[in-house]
């Protein structure tokens, strides 16, 4: 899979919010597609392993497993969102964790629109 839709889309020009925004969905979709294929559980269950595993915390714990591994573009691309003014303060992580998770999703919203979704896959992969 490269992209949902057809949308002509430079995500060089998007902002890195405008990334993690993006980004945020990608991550979202992946974590729910995992615990669904694992395992038919109640839908009570399932949002109670996605919330664990979207939340800012793990995230930021994910960034840690993987930072390494990123190309230079890729350590740009998170470092912008990571670096990203925003106007929300996290009620359940650190403002580390909270920008963090967010440098994370700029990341995965940058792959997503350049079509790289096996490399998310990659990436991704890594989540506990």
């Amino acid at each position: 899979m490269s992209r949902l839709t057809n949308y002509d889309c430079d995500p060089k020009q998007l902002s890195p919010l405008t990334l993690a925004f993006v980004g945020d969905g990608v991550f979202d979709l992946f974590v729910r597609e995992e615990i669904v294929c694992s395992a038919n559980r109640p839908v009570g269950e399932l949002n109670k392993l996605k919330v664990e595993r979207v939340r800012c915390e793990a995230q930021a714990k994910l960034y840690e497993k993987i930072a390494e591994d990123l190309t230079e573009e890729e350590a740009e691309i998170f470092r912008r969102g990571r670096n990203a003014h925003t106007s929300h303060t996290p009620k359940n992580a650190s403002n580390a964790e909270y920008h963090t998770a967010t440098g994370l999703e700029a990341l995965f919203g940058y792959l997503y629109l350049m079509g790289r979704a096996d490399r998310i896959r990659e990436l991704a992969g890594n989540i506990e």
